[in-house]
C-alpha cells in the first residue's frame, strides 16, 4: 500500500515539474505574483460587471412584467 502512494506521489512531482507556473521564480515578494494578482483582478471586475448586468435586466424584466401584469 505504501509503494503505491510513493509512486503516485513521485508521479506528481514529476507532472507539477512539467507544469508552468504563473508567476516568476526569480522574483521575490508579492512582485512574483504579479501576473497572479493581475489575472485576479481581471477576473472579479468581470464578475462584479456581469453580476450588474444580469442585476441590471432582471430588475427592468421584473418591472415590465410587474406592470404589464397588474390590474
Amino acid at each position: 500500500m505504501f509503494s503505491k502512494i510513493r509512486k503516485f506521489t513521485s508521479e506528481v512531482r514529476v507532472e507539477l515539474g512539467k507544469a508552468q507556473w504563473p508567476w516568476d521564480p526569480t522574483e521575490k515578494g508579492f512582485r512574483r505574483y504579479k501576473e497572479l494578482t493581475d489575472s485576479t483582478v481581471v477576473v472579479f471586475v468581470a464578475m462584479v460587471l456581469l453580476g450588474g448586468y444580469i442585476a441590471f435586466f432582471d430588475f427592468v424584466l421584473i418591472n415590465v412584467v410587474g406592470f404589464l401584469t397588474n390590474p
